[in-house]
């Protein structure tokens, strides 16, 4: 065994008999084990520790509570497992009721004054499970990124209404085909998503493939409302750019009527559509 010389600088310098050979990562001090702080590179002394916290950047309370605002309570989807659990039980529905109880349930352009209530119930509404199956994926994966991140209430907002834009561009595009299924507040989420990751600087790529291969879908297969989907994706895409612009606080009044003001023009363009 070798006997190491003192040497000062090998000593803790808050503990003059502890002997240590870590430094601070940030001002190179001899630290002990006591005194080190785990930083992303090497430990940190606690004075260096202190003086970040001090030129850390505060936060105002109104910052931190729309932060807060924008995201769910729990983090968790709720509401998008909510529509999915409906859109399951109404199919079940239409397994057991058959033709009938779908032919109440689609959206149909020349009977909107007649039932109204079909521009919703066709939303949650699916010709096979397939169609089921695929929607509610894609849900399911869009709304668990979506929704934490947006907020319960602003989520809703944007899947209904790019839902309603879905089907006033098929009484725009396409007044004589019924319609029915979630596709239309689907691919609201799709461009909501792109339009975010795009403005926060995320990869887009993957998105733009996705997007383009399902509308491709809707101009090849027979069956597949392209129209909706092309109705979904505007929309969706106009509410996320509001969501964008009006993040402040102070601007949440502006937000809720510039949303608010979107849907009220889908209905005023939809209704004038059926009157011409």
């Amino acid at each position: 065994m070798t006997d190491l010389p003192y040497d000062r600088e090998n000593y803790c310098y808050r503990h003059a008999d502890r002997q240590s050979f870590i430094l601070c990562q940030r001002c190179g001090r001899t630290i002990c084990t006591e005194c080190q702080t785990q930083a992303s590179v090497g430990v940190h002394c606690p004075e260096c520790v202190k003086l970040a916290r001090q030129s850390a950047p505060k936060r105002r309370p109104a910052a931190v509570r729309a932060q807060r605002a924008w995201r769910s309570d729990s983090g968790r989807p709720a509401l998008s497992y909510l529509i999915i659990a409906i859109c399951v039980l109404v199919y079940g529905v239409q397994f057991i009721g058959g033709d009938a109880i779908t032919q109440q349930l689609l959206y149909y352009p020349p009977f909107t004054l007649i039932r109204p209530w079909t521009v919703v119930t066709s939303m949650f509404a699916h010709g096979s499970p397939i169609h089921l199956l695929f929607n509610m994926y894609s849900l399911y994966v869009l709304g668990s990124i979506l929704e934490p991140a947006l907020g319960r209430a602003r989520f809703a907002a944007l899947y209904f209404i790019s839902g309603l834009g879905g089907t006033v561009a098929v009484i725009l595009l396409s007044p004589t085909h019924a319609v029915l299924g979630a596709s239309g507040a689907i691919f609201g989420l799709l461009a909501a998503l792109f339009v975010i990751q795009r403005r926060l600087g995320g990869n887009t790529t993957q998105l733009i493939i996705v997007i383009a291969l399902n509308l491709a879908m809707g101009f090849f297969l027979p069956g597949i409302s392209w129209q909706a989907h092309l109705g979904g994706l505007v929309t969706g895409g106009a509410i996320a750019f509001i969501l964008l612009r009006t993040r402040e606080p102070r601007q949440s009044r502006t937000q809720a009527l510039m949303i608010a003001a979107v849907a009220a023009l889908l209905v005023v363009i939809g209704v004038a559509r059926l009157f011409v």
